[in-house]
């Protein structure tokens, strides 16, 4: 439930701004509306309730204010999660307020997207400030739809190479370093592991974007999520098996608009060579090609990087996958001659790794080992930033 009202005032520091107010607190909501009142005109709208579920989002607010006001304290962790999906659908500027000085709170506030954090009570000063900070913000509050989110697809050579497995540890490890939005998205239906992998329950999943792709748009999208520990957004595989043939045109539709709303998006398309798609592998995208040192590997990968390598095609780049350079089965001239180019990277092959991350969910990068560098390297090029060296890997702590 929400009321409008009409705030005049002689003091006009930041312009007519649109604000919303939420707060189910009715002496917190009119402590922030009076200092509002004394800073700015115009509409402020109240909303005595937070709103009743994260799907109602932009549905209760839409695109009708600047600024959003958003009271902390009565429900923490879903105002949290109210401030995250506020700036996530960039519906306005986000600004919370607490009676509590809580550093780690402070903290999670900018992450989830915040701008200002404003203490009770207000300083009419800093309440001021904080609204010309906002005014200034205010042309660029709606940005165009982006379209420059990068398409990052892992196929897998043969069945069991561990594609999924790698790029779960990718998409966490890139949302790590590149501090940025990403999207992992599980492809590899029927029966898709990225949400076991990770250790996180899917109330939705990709069938229901598939069966509703009318509908599918940023806010759509983004109740089907679901948010791992590390910051990384995953739309899981359905849990129960699942129709194999998907519409190109609904895949397009789907990665369309992931891409126009997060930096990175990682595809894990498992061995399913029928998902070549006009967007899943177009020139825009990059494949790494997931494979390992055996005979069939090899000799689908050789198949594979001839059809991904013709014109219009995506950037290509092959991964070995358990990787163990003391093997001497087929060596380093044989493995190239059958890939028609050096492999970009290497993953060591560590078995009680795979095994640890699928049976306790715990991913390559909360432990440093040669499987996490490399991981790391790989999307640390991906951000554009220069490899870590081992020393400085090392020594780290310093600085």
């Amino acid at each position: 439930m929400s009321t409008v009202l009409q705030i005049p005032s002689p003091l006009i520091c930041a312009g007519d701004l649109s604000i919303a107010v939420i707060s189910p607190d009715e002496q917190r909501r009119n402590e922030a509306i009076n200092a509002l009142g004394e800073c700015q005109y115009g509409l402020i709208r109240e909303f005595i309730s937070y709103p009743p579920d994260l799907n109602d989002v932009s549905r209760m607010l839409g695109n009708n204010f600047d600024v959003i006001f958003i009271d902390l304290d009565t429900d923490p962790e879903y105002a949290l999660d109210l401030v995250e999906s506020i700036c996530t659908l960039g519906l306005a500027t986000a600004i919370v307020y607490s009676a509590q000085a809580d550093p780690d709170l402070l903290v999670r506030c900018m992450r989830a997207g915040a701008r200002e954090y404003l203490m009770l009570p207000f300083d009419k000063g800093e309440m001021a400030e904080a609204l010309v900070r906002a005014s200034a913000l205010r042309v660029t509050l709606r940005p165009a739809k982006k379209t420059s989110g990068r398409l990052l697809v892992f196929l897998s050579a043969k069945g069991g190479s561990g594609a999924t497995t790698l790029a779960c540890n990718f998409a966490v490890s890139l949302a790590q370093e590149s501090r940025k939005r990403t999207l992992l998205i599980d492809l590899n239906l029927p029966l898709g592991d990225v949400a076991i992998n990770l250790g996180i329950k899917a109330e939705y999943s990709i069938a229901s974007a598939f069966q509703n792709s009318g509908r599918l748009d940023a806010h759509f999208l983004f109740g089907l999520l679901v948010k791992h520990r590390s910051g990384l957004f995953v739309l899981a595989a359905p849990s129960e098996l699942a129709p194999t043939f998907v519409s190109a045109d609904v895949i397009d539709k789907l990665l369309e608009v992931a891409c126009q709303n997060f930096d990175f998006v990682v595809v894990d398309a498992g061995s399913r060579l029928d998902l070549q798609r006009k967007n899943l592998f177009n020139q825009s995208a990059t494949v790494y090609l997931v494979t390992q040192v055996g005979i069939p590997e090899l000799r689908n990968s050789h198949r594979l990087i001839a059809q991904l390598s013709a014109e219009g095609s995506p950037q290509l780049e092959i991964v070995i996958n358990r990787y163990d350079p003391r093997s001497h089965e087929i060596d380093e001239e044989h493995i190239t001659r059958a890939l028609t180019r050096p492999a970009q990277w290497k993953i060591p092959n560590n078995y009680a790794a795979v095994r640890r991350m699928q049976n306790t969910a715990t991913t390559f990068t909360e432990e440093d080992s040669p499987i996490s560098r490399v991981i790391q390297q790989m999307t640390r090029a991906v951000c554009g930033q220069p490899p870590i060296s081992e020393k400085k890997k090392k020594f780290s702590f310093f600085g």
